[in-house]
């Protein structure tokens, strides 16, 4: 090759060449004060805004044009002011800028630009990757982070694949994607917010399509981008990853609590679409005792899409109906989707000449959107103000019938995925729909939830979306989908496994409130008695979804009681379970909204110095004391759990105790959930009700599981009037439970703490000590209180609200003490 063509080829290489190494990044030359922030700016043009919202929060703004113009305000952030603001001082150097806070030290280098963070012991934990931190090609922006060879990251909300997203890539872009496989992404959810074993998280608040790669194509640098838009970033830090996850949801807001029904059982099908049918099936569950608070309406109970009028023929006494199932005990849950239909005259017409439908920006009319259901739609502008009143006083009508609650559904908008080009051309009240698509969704929900609330005062709304955005938990819950084999929904076990991480990686993203669709939503179910095994444990798993629903597309019944009758039996008694947990579950619902902290919880966030803890995806922990282990695959009967560090007691037989850090094999017949309570901890329970509080009398069952000795096992048991808005104001009731293992036995401390509520003027306590002996005495208050058979012992816990009084099962190790609930401090000492 002669000398010409070899420089000629490289002139025509040196720019890719460029692109893809490292050069001579822009130099910073100088920095202006801006409130609680400095703006840093660079040779190029471009400036670095770094505010300091908190010792451990940075919001960072990287723009290449130094204007910091963006079209809207945050969808996700609300809240700004973590810590009052302080004089920021600026150190200059030779080489670089360094910024101080309590916790963490700020350099950014001169030349060439790069930011690093410290912390305060002067660890590198989060950097530039040379001089590639912020680069941007048009409209699009990136960054390159530092990558440790033992980095681990987790995060992104709902996403398929390992809990670890290291060596992998992920797209935002909310996308319909049925019957989904366990490596497919993007889905239907965008929460780009993730966390480091570094301890720091990044939140990308960004509405564009974005994209993250950890490590997918370099062992030396992971990096974020977005295609368009302002490129602003947030640093949080925090000593875990639970502090990292609060600090995000200050930023992002508190996540709403359900009602309590809502954390009941709920049934569901794609074709419940029927007053008789429902209140066929709501009187099965009776009948058959098998508890559950929610019946489901899909899709196709509306006349027409959306005009929220009851489908004629298929309901004659909606509101009978509802009143005949509220009186049963049961919730009724509608599908909602964000459309109207051309076929819907009427209300086309209204909307259209309103101008509430999202715009062609080819010809200015009204988007045609061909939709699954109901032919094409126009698709309905919640960013629009105006909207907002319209579509709360239809949506206000089937409530005023009876209708409890919604679900969002197909908020995408559904068949607008990555592939679906023409869907860019909608044009929003606030922008084009490269910028809205990811947060549509969002939009319609915090149009649904304060619609609900100006219409419905003092009432929590129950909804429930699938596609959202960061912050979604201000307004909605989550489920995870059209989850399931399609081609063969025998085969789905592999999407029951996905599941569990999708369910404990939705709770990183801010949704603490969850199900999967148990059954899988997709695939014809033929044969019954071949589904049972997968049912039961799709089942088994599902309950310990914080919302726990039974799902399936079409008429494909999954009813307990069409598989057979071990299958119901075992699904009946997983549901039970699920009842007597209701009081530790809803405390744990009081700690999600408090913090953010999520009900189903990967090891790694409990146990982050665990080696083998952080590599487990298929089990979680049930708040902090319970450890589920789900089977998840056919034919197992002896299923293989990891024990974290520590010492874990059979739930099922408490007298069985493993010591942890090690796997265990655990036989786990169709009939066995694997459950473990860490020792030193006390559970709080009820009895089963076939709907949650059919009795607001129940006694409290709480289970006592004594630390070692000279060490406390605690609680705080929660409860609030359950349906009001009560609990934002913390008219509430707690109690707080604490047993001390002592040389010559154990003491319990009772103390109640009420603020405008409490539970019940008559019920009792019934305390199980798990015990290696049997006591020789109890003391209650400082006096010794009398033994008595436990057959009495559990006559009375029910209606005898005045006595006290211990018994000890030899054969389980249990003692147990009844004592009154009177709402005064109580001591129990057992010698």
């Amino acid at each position: 090759m002669n000398k010409a063509r070899q420089l000629f080829l490289w002139l025509l290489l040196m720019p890719m060449l460029l692109r893809a190494e490292p050069g001579n990044g822009p130099t910073v030359t100088s920095y202006t004060k801006d409130g609680n922030g400095v703006v840093f700016h660079a040779t190029d043009g471009a400036k670095l805004s770094l505010a300091i919202l908190s010792s451990d929060v940075i919001r960072i703004w990287y723009d290449p044009a130094g204007t910091f113009r963006r079209n809207n305000p945050s969808f996700a952030i609300v809240n700004e002011q973590l810590e009052a603001p302080s004089e920021i001082t600026v150190h200059e150097e030779t080489s670089a800028y360094e910024l101080f806070t309590p916790t963490l030290r700020i350099r950014l280098n001169k030349t060439p630009m790069q930011l690093q963070i410290f912390d305060k012991w002067q660890k590198l934990i989060f950097s530039d990757y040379q001089e590639k931190g912020h680069v941007s090609d048009s409209t699009a922006k990136k960054a390159y982070k530092l990558l440790r060879s033992d980095e681990l990251f987790f995060g992104l909300g709902e996403k398929s694949g390992p809990l670890n997203r290291r060596g992998r890539s992920y797209t935002m872009w909310n996308s319909d994607r049925p019957c989904y496989s366990t490596t497919e992404d993007p889905l239907y959810k965008s929460i780009p917010f993730f966390m480091s074993s570094y301890h720091y998280g990044i939140f990308l608040d960004n509405t564009y399509k974005t994209r993250f790669d950890f490590g997918e194509h370099s062992d030396n640098y992971y990096s974020f981008e977005a295609s368009d838009g302002p490129f602003i970033y947030y640093f949080i830090h925090g000593k875990d990853y639970k502090e990292i996850l609060s600090r995000y949801i200050d930023l992002t807001g508190k996540p709403i609590m359900p009602p309590k029904w809502a954390f009941g059982f709920a049934q569901s099908r794609g074709l419940y679409t029927k007053e008789a049918q429902t209140l066929e099936i709501a009187a099965e569950f009776r009948r058959r005792q098998i508890p559950c608070d929610i019946i489901y309406q899909d899709i196709g109970w509306t006349q027409h899409l959306q005009d929220f009028e009851w489908r004629e023929g298929n309901y004659n006494e909606p509101e009978k109906m509802l009143a005949t199932l509220r009186e049963q005990g049961f919730r009724v849950i509608l599908s909602q989707d964000p459309v109207i239909s051309q076929n819907n005259r009427k209300q086309w017409a209204e909307a259209d000449s309103l101008g509430f439908f999202v715009r062609d920006a080819r010809t200015g009319k009204a988007y045609n959107m061909p939709w699954p259901w109901g032919g094409n739609c126009g698709v309905v502008d919640f960013t629009l103000p105006a909207v907002a009143d319209w579509w709360g006083a239809y949506q206000q009508k089937p409530l005023d019938d009876g209708a409890a609650g919604f679900w969002t559904d197909m908020g995408e908008p559904a068949w607008s995925n990555e592939e679906d080009l023409d869907r860019l051309h909608m044009q929003h009240h606030i922008g084009m729909h490269d910028e809205v698509h990811n947060i549509y969704g969002l939009t319609w929900d915090k149009v649904v939830k304060e619609q609900f609330e100006k219409r419905n005062p003092n009432r929590r709304i129950f909804q429930m979306t699938r596609a959202a955005y960061a912050g979604l938990q201000r307004y909605t819950f989550g489920w995870s989908g059209d989850s399931g084999n399609g081609s063969n929904v025998l085969e789905g076990w592999a999407q029951l496994r996905n599941q569990v991480a999708i369910g404990i990686s939705a709770g990183l993203g801010g949704i603490p409130f969850w199900t999967t669709d148990i059954s899988g939503y997709c695939g014809d179910i033929a044969d019954y008695p071949a589904m049972a095994e997968l049912y039961t444990r799709w089942m088994q798993f599902g309950i310990f979804n914080p919302l726990s629903r039974a799902h399936h597309e079409g008429d494909n019944a999954v009813e307990l009681w069409r598989f057979g009758e071990a299958a119901e039996r075992n699904s009946r008694s997983a549901i039970e379970l699920k009842y007597r947990l209701f009081p530790y579950l809803y405390s744990y619902a009081r700690v999600a909204h408090d913090t953010g902290l999520p009900l189903m919880r990967g090891l790694f966030m409990e146990y982050p110095s665990d080696a083998q803890a952080l590599t487990v995806d298929d089990q979680f922990l049930f708040g902090e004391e319970l450890l589920v282990a789900p089977v998840l695959k056919k034919g197992e009967r002896v299923r293989s759990v990891y024990l974290p560090q520590g010492e874990w007691i059979d739930f099922h037989d408490p007298k069985q105790t493993y010591f942890g850090g090690k796997e265990i094999a655990y036989r786990a017949p169709l009939s066995v959930i694997p459950l473990f309570v860490k020792k030193g901890s006390i559970i709080p329970m009820m009895p089963v009700m076939q709907y949650i509080h059919e009795r607001s009398d129940y006694p409290i069952y709480v289970h006592v599981f004594p630390h070692y000795e000279e060490e406390t096992a605690c609680f705080a048991l929660y409860e609030d009037e359950g349906e009001d808005l009560g609990y934002l104001g913390n008219i509430a009731s707690r109690t707080l439970f604490v047993c001390t293992t002592q040389a010559g036995g154990y003491s319990m401390d009772i103390t109640p703490a009420d603020n405008g509520f409490h539970q019940s003027d008559s019920r009792n306590f019934i305390l199980t000590f798990h015990l290696d002996q049997q006591p020789s005495q109890v003391i209650i208050n400082g006096k010794k209180i009398k033994e008595m058979k436990e057959k009495k012992l559990q006559e009375r816990a029910e209606n005898d609200f005045t006595t006290t009084g211990w018994s000890w099962n030899a054969s389980t190790g249990e003692c147990l003490v009844k004592i009154p609930d009177q709402r005064k401090k109580i001591n129990i000492t057992l010698k």
